[in-house]
């Protein structure tokens, strides 16, 4: 369960990466899942009672953020420098694991 939880975080950051670091031609620049950073969150505080779970650096241009609520539904966004947030992905069954004990060197 946790191997293919992370396995599933590590795909979602890689799309994600790719999504904001690849150029792509102008007329797919417009995707309706997107919109500034505070409507997203109000729209998923709002609708789906999600808080922020996880947040990581992507590259300089952008950082990945996890919304997840208490009834298991999460949603992964990825915000860039200019502010604009995007919704990569979204599911069910989120669950927080306590923090993993660090190996002794």
């Amino acid at each position: 369960m946790v191997g293919s939880a992370i396995r599933g975080l590590a795909l979602a950051a890689l799309l994600a990466a790719g999504v904001v670091a690849r150029p792509v031609p102008a007329i797919s620049q417009a995707p309706v899942n997107c919109a500034d950073r505070s409507e997203v969150i109000e729209f998923l505080t709002r609708q789906y009672q999600e808080k922020p779970a996880a947040t990581a650096l992507i590259n300089q241009q952008a950082i990945m953020e996890i919304y997840a609520a208490d009834n298991g539904s999460w949603t992964l966004i990825v915000t860039d420098v200019n502010g604009r947030s995007c919704v990569i992905l979204a599911g069910k069954s989120w669950e927080t694991l306590p923090p993993l004990p660090v190996p002794k060197a």
